[in-house]
């Protein structure tokens, strides 16, 4: 067991120093079982080969716990997770274990092909093109009122994250669901409380408080949107059918989270680890300023590199079976370690290398197989729109304050910082 490792790694401080550790944990095999701080364990797939396989064997491997449980062992796991939470909020936290674990990353087929029928036509690669005048007006708005605020500092100065990196795909998701900008400011909190809590961990009262606000507000904006539907996602969500199938009110409340939470959290951080890899890289760096045309090559690396996502979501283990050289049982925790898988030199030569130029480079920053990001084109897509932008307007763009000064977000699933102040 690596016990220390396992009550570290979700923490700023290990992400800072992670990949060594994650190098080491590849030497000893592509799985590591691993003692959280709750004393539970579970297990990681720190190869990309055993981590692709992981993330398409749906036989082996369940997405929803219930396909790997009995109802009793499920019911066991719930109340070890809501320890510590008071009995309404217990309550409140079953109801919303039932909501959100109807989203896509969470179940298995059947009900996962029909719900990604019902939802993909808003993220087909056509109609994402079709967002790129938008997208760009977005991003051009924000840099303009950097450029201004420079201005009047007398100092070309901004964080980008609270500037530039959050906004633009949060601005995205928001209009693609005709969500009132007066509200969008409660979804950073929202989303935030929502990716940080640590699995296996008793529930934090905090985060559950802010998780009852954010189903609170959708269960609104459905209603809302039942009585006066417009043009917008969530409108046609709440009308959707496909060959006689609609959206459940949980499935569609799951939906609307997952959308939001992971619409625009994974391009916030593609834009600021993005910007620091070419910071911590300025050979390659200079390369993409003088070779604009690396840019989407550039931004694969990123996601490689510094990718978004740290692990994916929880698989458990249907039935006792070898996997990775090591015996697993039944209703076990499992999680492709994609931070490692996507420096693992069996794949990648030279993977602690930053080269804006590598190809091929199948990373699974955003997963592989039906359980893959739908959101990735979109992502990809605002990733190119916002460096293009911040190449072109911001030639000068450099690190702001001391390298040792930039820390990671504390987070289980993903890779993100907490800010990114920069010059320009």
């Amino acid at each position: 067991m690596e016990s220390d490792f396992g009550a570290a790694m979700f923490g700023s401080a290990f992400k800072a120093h992670a990949f060594p550790a994650y190098a080491a944990l590849r030497e000893k095999g592509p799985v590591t079982r691993v003692n959280l701080r709750s004393g539970e364990a579970i297990w990681f797939v720190t190869r990309y080969a055993e981590a692709v396989e992981l993330l398409k064997d749906h036989d082996r491997f369940a997405n929803d716990p219930a396909n790997a449980m009995t109802e009793d062992e499920y019911a066991q796991l719930f109340q070890q997770a809501t320890i510590g939470l008071t009995p309404e909020q217990q309550e409140f936290a079953a109801q919303t274990d039932e909501i959100l674990s109807r989203n896509l990353l969470a179940i298995d087929p059947p009900d996962h092909s029909r719900l990604r029928r019902l939802v993909a036509i808003p993220f087909t690669p056509k109609f994402i093109e079709g967002l790129r005048p938008r997208i760009q007006s977005i991003a051009d708005t924000l840099l303009d009122a950097a450029e201004t605020r420079a201005q009047e500092r007398g100092v070309r100065e901004m964080e980008l994250i609270d500037d530039f990196a959050y906004p633009l795909p949060l601005t995205v998701i928001s209009e693609m669901l005709g969500i009132p900008p007066e509200d969008r400011d409660s979804f950073r909190e929202w989303s935030q409380a929502a990716v940080s809590f640590t699995p296996a961990d008793p529930a934090n009262p905090e985060v559950t408080a802010k998780l009852i606000a954010f189903i609170a507000y959708l269960r609104q904006l459905v209603t809302v949107k039942r009585a006066n539907p417009g043009e917008d996602l969530l409108s046609g969500l709440v009308l959707a059918e496909a060959e006689g199938d609609k959206l459940s009110e949980n499935e569609l409340l799951s939906m609307i989270f997952l959308l939001i939470v992971a619409g625009h959290e994974t391009t916030v951080n593609l834009i600021g680890n993005g910007t620091l890899a070419l910071f911590d890289h300025p050979e390659q760096f200079a390369r993409l300023r003088q070779n604009p045309d690396f840019l989407k090559s550039a931004i694969e690396e990123m996601l490689r590199y510094y990718g978004p996502v740290e692990v994916s979501l929880s698989r458990w283990v249907r039935a006792d079976t070898e996997f990775g050289g090591e015996t697993m049982r039944r209703g076990e925790q499992i999680m492709a370690l994609l931070a490692s898988d996507n420096h693992d030199g069996g794949q990648f030569p030279n993977p602690e290398v930053f080269d804006v130029e590598r190809t091929p480079n199948r990373h699974v920053a955003f997963g592989t197989g039906i359980h893959s990001c739908l959101g990735a084109t979109l992502a990809r897509l605002e990733g190119q729109i916002a460096f293009a932008s911040l190449l072109s307007r911001m030639p000068d763009l450099a690190l702001g304050v001391p390298r040792d000064d930039v820390q990671w977000r504390d987070a289980t699933f993903l890779r993100g910082l907490t800010r990114l102040p920069v010059t320009f």
